[in-house]
C-alpha cells in the first residue's frame, strides 16, 4: 500500500471505530465499544505508517 492509501484507510478505520464506540456506549454494548476502540487504534497506526512512508520518501528524494 502507498502512503496515501495507508492514510485514507487509516482515517476510515479511525472514524468507523469512533462510530462503533459511540453506538456501543449509547446501547450499553461494551463489546462493540471495545471493537470500536481497537478499530480506531488500527486506524491511528495505519495513518502513522503512511506518514512514516512519506518521511522516508522525503529523505530519499533529498539524498
Amino acid at each position: 500500500m502507498g502512503s496515501t492509501s495507508d492514510k485514507v484507510s487509516g482515517k476510515a478505520n479511525e472514524l468507523t471505530g469512533k462510530a462503533k464506540q459511540a453506538v456501543g456506549d449509547a446501547t450499553d454494548n461494551r463489546s462493540m465499544e471495545a471493537k470500536g476502540a481497537a478499530q480506531e487504534a488500527k486506524g491511528d497506526a495505519q495513518q502513522a505508517k503512511g506518514h512514516a512512508k512519506d518521511a522516508v520518501k522525503d529523505v530519499v528524494d533529498k539524498g
